[in-house]
Order: C-alpha cells, then structure tokens, then sequence
C-alpha cells in the first residue's frame, strides 16, 4: 500500500518496506534545486527519519558535493572505524569493507561526543546485485527490545574497546587525523577516551558512551549505538577466530561491552539484530539517488554487493552528546 505526505511542497511517497521517497525529474542545476528546496527536504528528513530522493540526476563527485554543501554543514570524521578515501574536506567515499560481507546496522560515530545529526549518500555507481543501504527507525528498535536489556544500558551505558594498528581497520592516523602522539593523546583526553599504548606501537583504548538519548530537535528518544556493529560476535566466525588466533581475545581492532565492563554474548548480538531487521526499509540504489539519513532517528547499515559500487557520503550538522539528554554521564578530561 502507498500513501502519498506532502512535506511542505514535497510529495514524499511512503510504502511499506521502502525508505520514504521523493521522484523528481533532474534539474538543470542540482545544487540551485537544493538550495531552493533545502527547507522542505530537511523538514521531510525530520517527520520521516529518511528520504530517498531519485531522478537527481547525481553523477561526478564535484557535482554532488556541490549539493551536500546546500543541504548541511558538512563534518571532518574523526574515530574512523575502517578506512575511507577523502574527496575533499567533508566528503568521503564509503567506507572500505569487504563486498561479501553485510555492514550491520549503526549510527555514524555513536561513540564519539560530537557526530553528525545528518547523513548524505549518492549513488554515483549502482551496483549490479545488492549494495542497498537499509534503514531502521531507532525509536521502533527501542520500543521493541526488551524492556530490562534497554534498562541495563540506559543503567550503565555500552563500551567501546579499539585496538589501532596498521594492519585492520583503521589506522590511528587515518582515525585521529594524525599519528603524533601527543596529539593523539590530547584529543583522547579531550574525548573522555582511556588510552594505553602498546609495546608495539599500537594504540588500544576505552570509551564508555550512553546507549540510548533523546533526539535533540524532536525530544525522541533513540536506541543510538554501535553495540551490535563493533562487537566481536558480529564478525564471521572464522574470521573473528583468525583474528583471535592472531592477535589475542585482547587484540581485536574493536569489540563492545557492557558500560561496566561486562561481556556483551552472542545472543543479545544477534537479538540485537533480529529487532534491527524487523524494523528495516530497503531500496536498491539507482545511479543518481540522493539519500538523507537522519543520524539519531534512523540507524543504517549496508547489503554486501556485486560488481562496482560508488556511494558519496558525507557527515553534516554536527550535534554533542550533551545536547541529546544521555542517560550516563560522560565527562572528558
């Protein structure tokens, strides 16, 4: 069934089991079209969480960040979790993650005090088979899980331990811009993030964050995490044993706990993930799709893929935690 929402003078068409979108026929200029109807997208990305907007017309980098520039103020990501080509100051390809494998369900830099309220894509290269970037109303995932695993986070929040090296993942330059430490450590410290180097070089540290918060426009309140993302039981399994074997249960590139430090199992992962999939809208990209994601309201993840695939992203409007009305307080040093 199909219901049409005017947003203002937008004719945003709603579906079941689809994001929310918008079919326009390309501009002459699609930056001017942005501009001009800059207000009435945003407003559409506020009441549905996500809008999908097709027929853009979307096709080189330039062009399309000439359109995420009308759209929001853009963001310089710091706390990479894998590798992402930079374009220019702001925007950024996809992040670089094996096509076989399903990128789970997240919002952009949950564990970071300051992340972008908004997310842009454009699809520039559809892929031939899968590549989609679902969605998945965090408010609904919130309401749906069970009521005393929500209360233990909301109790003692959720924690993030990353281990950096130059082998997987990210690089400590690649993540914190630099690979100076006292630079390093600086940000750490400005972050409310426990550090320790390793004998090796590599950098391995803590970050305790609030698992659920309140949408800062709308006052919602949002299951807004990386629990089930960054833990160790979302790997394939013969990869998290490789990655075990090699480097210890202690040496992940990243695992998530507890905000107490105890262990996340398996079944609340892939609980987790069964509430996520229940509550997810999808749509194969078409090249020249504009997509809005609205970081706090809305988590999204990726579908592995076939053949070529070049999504732009870009992270826009940033927001601190404070201002989301967490349930644990997170003090930087």
């Amino acid at each position: 069934m199909s219901t049409s929402s005017p947003t203002s003078t937008l004719n945003v068409d709603v579906q079941r089991g689809k994001p929310p979108m918008l079919r326009v026929d390309a501009p002459d200029d699609a930056p001017r079209w942005a501009a001009e109807h800059r207000d009435a997208l945003r407003a559409a990305v506020v009441q549905h969480g996500s809008l999908l907007v097709r027929g853009l017309g979307l096709g080189d980098v330039a062009g399309t960040e000439a359109v995420f520039r009308q759209l929001g103020s853009l963001m310089t990501e710091r706390e990479a979790f894998a590798p992402r080509r930079r374009y220019s100051n702001g925007v950024y390809s996809a992040s670089t993650w094996p096509p076989n494998q399903h990128m789970c369900m997240h919002h952009e830099l949950s564990y970071a005090l300051e992340f972008p309220s908004l997310m842009l894509f454009a699809c520039l290269i559809a892929p031939a088979d899968g590549g989609e970037t679902p969605v998945a109303d965090s408010a609904a995932v919130l309401h749906a899980l069970p009521s005393e695993l929500v209360e233990r986070f909301e109790r003692v929040g959720w924690l993030l331990i990353r281990k950096y090296n130059d082998e997987i993942g990210a690089s400590i330059a690649e993540a914190f811009g630099t690979d100076d430490r006292g630079a390093v450590e600086s940000y750490c410290r400005n972050n409310a993030i426990q550090f320790e180097w390793q004998p090796d070089g590599a950098l391995r540290t803590w970050q305790r964050r609030s698992a659920v918060v309140h949408h800062p426009l709308t006052g919602q309140q949002c299951w807004f995490n990386q629990i089930a993302f960054l833990n160790e039981w979302t790997m394939d399994p013969e990869v998290r044993e490789y990655l075990v074997d090699i480097y210890g249960e202690d040496g992940l590139p990243f695992n998530t706990r507890f905000g107490n430090g105890d262990p996340i199992g398996a079944d609340v992962v892939q609980l987790i993930d069964e509430v996520y999939e229940a509550n997810t809208t999808r749509e194969r990209w078409q090249a020249g799709d504009l997509m809005f994601v609205d970081n706090i309201r809305t988590a999204h993840a990726r579908e592995s893929f076939a053949g070529p695939r070049e999504v732009v992203v870009a992270m826009a409007d940033a927001v601190h935690l404070a201002d989301c009305s967490p349930t644990i307080e997170v003090t930087a040093s």
